[in-house]
């Protein structure tokens, strides 16, 4: 039997669920302080509004204590509740941990769930071990839990124009290709030599991303013979960084280093991306430095950041020393020491916009 030819034309009717989205943050200071509360005992976020709902998070940080948990003592629970009276809410939520070594949240733990007045409370009993979270996420005494919650809340049905094709077009697999030309070192044309170490790479590549390169390896002055270039005040290390975002627009993965050596890394790269103009990763720094401030930290990454003409990080720096409760702290630091002597200039818009903050001073 011949087959039949399918008709030309198509036409599509397409369903559009109606979504609300909303991030809520818990942050939960001095959280030794609850480290041995009974289980059972929670801590509850702020009521917050999504899809026209109430909800809220409670986190245990001895467990809920529940019977079919019964075996995770050692363990954290956290749960979405929905507050108030509604039938049925399906909502979408995800909850995320911020590192302590990178100030970048990751999911622990998401659901697709459908809430009701009979069952207003899903989430995970079993989250994770307490000396899990301590290692990871525990900064400062500090624990910073993000909840990103979606609210279905009505389906629409709508029809489209015919469709004629639909091909898939694959994801771009351009920055692949760069790593992998960077790794192999096929047609590379200039070397440097940093310290005893040699990088291979491709002019063309390097004057792309960075107006320095391009002056140095095709502007007038350049030299169209040199083959080998010679980079002083950089470690290999750092160098290597600057090559890998280079060719992937990435930074690379810092996960074997300690928290020291982590943000001093990234202090090395601010350096080198202000020294080869690639403002992308530049900020990309900045944003992790600011993320990272903390009372013995933050006035060398503010001499750091004005030293380098880093706007965002120097006000966020201020920012912190002026609304810190500890600022006498800060201000008998070595780092504070030195902000004085390196960038004077500095400590005058410090007490500036000091002096602009509204404050309540009690005297004694």
């Amino acid at each position: 039997m011949a087959k039949s030819e399918r008709p030309t034309r198509k036409t599509v009717s397409r369903c559009n669920p109606e979504t609300e989205r909303c991030t809520h943050v818990l942050e939960i200071a001095g959280y030794s302080l609850h480290k041995d509360v009974n289980p059972s005992c929670y801590i509850e976020s702020a009521t917050f509004a999504v899809g026209g709902h109430e909800w809220c998070i409670r986190f245990y940080p001895n467990g809920d204590g529940w019977e079919d948990t019964e075996g995770f003592e050692d363990s954290v629970s956290i749960y979405l509740v929905l507050m108030g009276e509604a039938t049925e809410v399906r909502a979408l939520f995800d909850f995320r941990m911020v590192g302590a070594a990178t100030g970048v949240s990751t999911s622990v733990h998401a659901e697709d769930r459908v809430f009701s007045s009979d069952c207003p409370t899903w989430g995970a009993g079993n989250l994770m071990e307490k000396s899990e979270l301590v290692a990871s996420y525990l900064r400062d005494d500090r624990l910073v839990i993000e909840c990103d919650v979606t609210v279905v809340m009505r389906t629409s049905v709508s029809q489209s124009e015919p469709i004629v094709c639909d091909i898939q077009v694959p994801p771009s697999v351009l920055v692949d290709d760069l790593g992998e030309l960077l790794e192999s070192e096929v047609g590379a044309d200039v070397m440097f030599t940093v310290k005893s170490e040699v990088f291979h790479a491709h002019k063309i590549v390097l004057a792309m991303r960075s107006p320095v390169f391009m002056a140095e390896l095709y502007g007038p002055m350049s030299d169209k013979e040199m083959k080998t270039i010679t980079i002083e005040d950089m470690q290999p290390s750092v160098f290597k960084a600057l090559l890998h975002f280079i060719y992937k627009d990435s930074l690379p993965l810092m996960d074997d280093l300690d928290t020291f050596e982590d943000e001093e890394m990234v202090k090395h790269l601010l350096v080198a991306a202000d020294r080869y103009g690639i403002d992308r990763m530049k900020v990309m720094c900045e944003s992790i430095l600011g993320k990272r401030l903390c009372i013995g930290s933050v006035a060398s990454t503010l001499a750091l950041a004005d030293q380098h003409h880093c706007i965002q990080l120097k006000d966020a720096c201020i920012e912190f020393i002026n609304s810190s409760n500890r600022s006498g702290d800060v201000f008998a630091s070595q780092g504070y020491a030195h902000l004085k002597r390196a960038c004077p200039a500095v400590i005058v818009e410090i007490w500036e916009k000091s002096a602009k903050t509204p404050r309540f001073i009690l005297d004694t």
